[in-house]
């Protein structure tokens, strides 16, 4: 007899998927269906757990319910069986009897396997040991399971892996699936606050559009086919919403999608929801009102409460929320007045000095206001704050202050450092947004975010638009303070991810266990275009002159280190932290400002130079400890940067000579 049959037994046994491939093989080799038809249930579980919860220990009952859901759990004890079963609402336990079920179906029901989907039948009953469970008497198969879910005691917990995988998060995680359907709940409450009882038209504007505008963001562009024409996502809704207007409506809102083709971090992704609301014949001071609203109805359906607790913070939701201006706040976080009555050279050392900001030539001063507000007092408001009274120079669809041409009607929205709303008393002189679009056109020289000249809008507004005031919140980050998760990938059911190895493989990557080997040996992978470099445009910097005696060198311990993680820091644009593993057993802190070249995904899982021996140094409010090596030289007058990057079989601490 050939050992082919035995050998390729032990190869099935060694592999749990082709195990589970061979049942449901057999399944179809039986007449047997491995993946079933519809089936009425009777009852949700939660239901259930409330409905006999009187029963006592050892109690039984003849009360029929039928209930479909997925195997968590199985203990074969021979001649019974004890199943976990979860469905949408909760779990329960299956008591399951050979005498009950019969010889056949009872040997059916020892080859199931956790994750299998089955629909049972049986009775209410209470075990000896006060576990509420079904007494099954018959049960179908509805869907077979060909991959084993994550190991019960350890679960799903590495964070990419389940934001890759978020169907198997969902499954191993209640936590996870806890926060979601608060997201659901979250968009409910503000749908029903806006409709029930603001009297607000919920509308729908298109996604493709001809010319970029209502936000200043980098778009993602597509082309359109039939017209033969390049199309921007859209980054905002506020100009079809606001033509509403124009035509009539007093009150319209839109929750959706929009897009734009930025970096990610804890906050930011490229595709998010917003609501976008505008209402005829108010002003901010509406808008105000209606913030709240939203924010306080959400928070009811999510926590109950309008007092609420956001990464360690206590965070006090009842209004009225407090005021202030920005040029008041930013003020406050220099230590001296930044204003409009400072001169642009002191505005500029403010902003360099004492905002460690890079001041572009061509920034006003309602600009350079407005950066050293971003960096130095964004992060210190905690509790609800609108910032009021924004420059006209980063407010291009705001009306101007009546009291002040430099200001706008303008707030945004902060909390835990962090903006969550932005809101104008609408401009509707034509002529002005048309200066003011023209502004916009002229800076796309040096600003690749500035919006384009709608003409089509312009016209709108010569037709007449009511005085009006306009709000947009970020839903994300709204479900992220209401649900007190840390980073937007947390309530984004599928976050755009990087995709893992082969790039041509993509819609595999990160889904397959056994890739996930295949697609780390791409770490070494270059992250800069392999394409030859002309040289001739190529400057470096002078090497220094003065030597370094070989004993001083000797004490620079330079590291290989492997990033665990990476992040944006919140309020910088250059900055990025890094988790390092230096080999030591403690995690290693760096920040290093390479954002420009580098975004936090490209850098997870890479092994790096770092020196370790450096003194901490503050950035940002956070201590440095050590530094990311770089080569560095510049191209044409720009700086070109490189990330050292080694061979990720070289150890973490291997020292470098």
């Amino acid at each position: 007899m050939s050992d082919q049959p035995q050998a390729t037994q032990e190869i099935i046994e060694d592999d749990p998927i082709e195990v589970r491939r061979a049942k449901r093989e057999a399944l179809l080799a039986q007449g047997k269906a491995p993946y079933g038809q519809a089936f009425d249930y009777s009852h949700h579980v939660a239901d259930l757990n409330t409905l006999y919860g009187h029963l006592e220990d050892g109690e039984t009952t003849e009360d029929r319910v039928e209930l479909a859901g997925r195997i968590m759990a199985k203990r074969d004890q021979g001649k019974i069986i004890f199943m976990g079963l979860r469905d949408t609402t909760d779990d329960i336990q299956l008591f399951c009897r050979v005498n009950a079920l019969g010889e056949d179906a009872f040997a059916e029901m020892k080859d199931l396997d956790m994750g299998d989907w089955i629909g049972v039948s049986g009775t209410m009953m209470r075990t000896r040991r006060g576990q509420l469970s079904v007494a099954v008497d018959s049960f179908t198969l509805l869907s077979k399971s060909l991959r084993p879910l994550p190991e019960k005691f350890h679960g799903l917990a590495d964070k990419e892996t389940r934001y890759r995988q978020r169907y198997v998060d969902l499954v191993m995680n209640p936590d996870v699936r806890k926060t979601f359907e608060a997201r659901f709940k979250i968009i409910s409450a503000v749908r029903r606050y806006m409709d029930e009882e603001m009297g607000f038209y919920e509308v729908e504007t298109p996604f493709l559009q001809a010319i970029m505008g209502g936000a200043n963001a980098r778009p993602f562009i597509t082309h359109h086919n039939a017209l033969n024409r390049d199309y921007y996502l859209r980054i905002a809704t506020e100009l079809p919403l606001k033509r509403l207007l124009v035509g009539g409506f007093e009150r319209v809102y839109e929750i959706g999608r929009v897009f734009r083709n930025e970096g990610m971090d804890p906050y930011h992704n490229p595709e998010f929801t917003t609501i976008e609301a505008y209402q005829a014949f108010t002003d901010i001071e509406g808008m105000m009102v209606l913030t709240e609203g939203i924010f306080q109805a959400a928070a009811m359906v999510a926590q109950g409460s309008l007092e609420i607790e956001y990464q360690g913070q206590a965070i006090n939701l009842a209004g009225p929320w407090q005021r202030k201006t920005m040029i008041e706040l930013a003020s406050e976080a220099a230590g001296e007045d930044v204003s409009f009555e400072r001169s642009i050279d002191e505005l500029r050392e403010i902003a360099r000095t004492k905002a460690g900001i890079k001041v572009e030539e061509q920034w006003g001063k309602g600009k350079l206001i407005a950066e050293i507000f971003g960096e130095l007092a964004e992060e210190k408001i905690i509790q609800p704050t609108f910032v009021l009274d924004h420059p006209v120079e980063v407010s291009p669809l705001a009306k101007k202050k009546p009291s002040d041409e430099n200001l706008t009607d303008r707030f945004e929205l902060f909390i835990c450092g962090h903006e969550y709303a932005n809101a104008f008393t609408e401009l509707n002189d034509p002529v002005d947004q048309a200066e003011r679009f023209k502004a916009q056109v002229e800076a796309k020289d040096f600003d690749d975010e500035a919006m384009g000249y709608d003409a089509d809008y312009i016209r709108a507004l010569e037709y007449g638009m009511p005085p009006a005031g306009g709000v947009g919140i970020g839903i994300d980050r709204m479900v992220m303070l209401l649900t007190d998760q840390a980073s937007i990938r947390d309530v984004l059911l599928f976050p755009q991810m990087k995709p893992l190895g082969d790039p041509r493989r993509a819609e595999e990557a990160g889904v397959l266990a056994e890739d996930f080997e295949e697609a780390s040996q791409d770490l070494a992978a270059p992250l800069i275009s392999d394409a030859p470099l002309d040289f001739s445009k190529v400057e470096i910097e002078p090497l220094f002159e003065d030597m370094v005696d070989f004993e001083t060198f000797t004490k620079s311990d330079f590291r290989a280190v492997k990033v665990k993680a990476c992040q944006a820091v919140p309020k910088s644009k250059k900055l990025l932290q890094f988790t390092l593993d230096d080999g030591s057993g403690v995690d290693r802190t760096i920040l290093s400002g390479i954002h420009d070249t580098y975004e936090p995904e490209d850098l997870l899982g890479k092994t790096l130079v770092a020196i370790t021996n450096l003194p901490p140094r503050k950035m940002m409010g956070i201590d440095s400890c050590g530094m990311i090596i770089s080569a560095v030289h510049e191209e044409e007058g720009v700086e070109k940067l490189h990330c050292l990057m080694l061979d990720p079989h070289i150890p973490a601490g291997a020292k470098l000579y």
